[in-house]
């Protein structure tokens, strides 16, 4: 019986047409620019998104952070949600590494900031405070897709308040997907964006940071200050090329999966959906610590890996199927009827 893993979309793992691509790249030092396919991808995200430029690193909290830290000074502060990744999921790195002060505010139960709420924190400009630079976004948070109305109402609101705008894009795709509008659409609101192909698009590693060629100049001397500059790089960021050419489009199948499972445990007494549904490809289930731990440790006995923190997150991806759904639902019938 081969494992279902809904834990996360990270657990992807490279398909045989992946790899032959992978093999047959060609690759340089990329520390000196000089790796092809790397370039290439920078510039395929850099024409999809509508930015000037684009730097590929390691990882979606490494864009993240040399976003933060090429937008902001020290002293500076970013507003960014209570339960934004880039604030509660990435070790604190803004204030670790670039003395950047979050702002937290609470999301709302549609994923996005309330413009009020966030003018309320802007702070004055007076040496009492940090500066108030940048605000971040997330596009989707927990699988909630940012209507394309609320984006262009952040961008004028940023504009008017002299604050600079940055998505965290790490399922982007999956956002343009549900919206069926190209991702660039999404990108045009933003100084910048960070985009995983380490998660739906189902590359083994990697992320991309798409902004002004001045803004990613900056992002390229502190990917090379945190660790970030690989050298022949160009074998994993030929995955990224190859997801996005093949595996956006199917981001639709993960949605249709989500959705089928989120119908089949509605119909299981005792399994409690979380309201406000997500749209793309996550399902959460409201349940306490101990019904977590009890529900976790069953599951995988039945070779089913499932999580979370506080709620449980399903989370379908490429390596499940529609029959992989049906085995889950069954699984909880059993589970919670017994």
């Amino acid at each position: 019986m081969s494992m279902i893993d809904l834990r996360s979309d990270t657990v992807t793992k490279p398909t045989p047409e992946m790899l032959d691509f992978m093999l047959s790249a060609k690759v340089g030092d990329d520390v000196y620019g000089e790796d092809p396919t790397v370039n290439m991808l920078e510039r395929k995200m850099s024409e999809m998104t509508g930015k000037e430029a684009a730097i590929f690193a390691p990882t979606g909290t490494q864009t993240n952070l040399i976003a933060l830290m090429s937008h902001c000074d020290r002293g500076d502060e970013y507003i960014v949600g209570q339960q934004g990744h880039t604030y509660k999921y990435e070790g604190g790195g803004a204030a670790v590494f670039g003395s950047i002060q979050p702002q937290p505010i609470d999301y709302k139960l549609d994923g996005t900031l309330d413009l009020d709420e966030v003018r309320k924190v802007i702070k004055p400009n007076d040496n009492h405070f940090a500066r108030s630079k940048l605000m971040c976004l997330e596009n989707t948070h927990a699988g909630k897709v940012l209507p394309l109305k609320y984006l262009r109402e952040a961008k004028e609101f940023c504009s008017q308040n002299n604050l600079l705008l940055h998505l965290d894009g790490a399922r982007v795709f999956n956002a343009s997907v549900a919206l069926d509008v190209p991702v660039r659409l999404i990108a045009e609101n933003f100084h910048s964006l960070s985009i995983c192909l380490s998660k739906g698009l189902g590359s083994p590693v990697g992320s991309v940071l798409c902004g002004s060629k001045t803004m990613i100049a900056k992002a390229r001397r502190w990917r090379k200050v945190l660790g970030g500059g690989m050298r022949q790089s160009g074998y994993i960021a030929a995955c990224g090329l190859y997801a996005l050419e093949n595996n956006i489009d199917r981001l639709n199948d993960d949605h249709r999966n989500a959705n089928l499972l989120a119908k089949g445990l509605s119909t299981v007494s005792g399994v409690k959906i979380r309201e406000n549904k997500s749209q793309t490809n996550m399902v959460f289930l409201k349940m306490d610590a101990h019904q977590l731990s009890t529900v976790t440790k069953y599951m995988e006995k039945k070779g089913i890996k499932v999580g979370g923190y506080g709620d449980m997150r399903l989370v379908t991806h490429l390596g499940v199927s529609e029959k992989d759904i049906k085995r889950v639902v069954s699984t909880f019938q059993e589970l919670f009827h017994q």
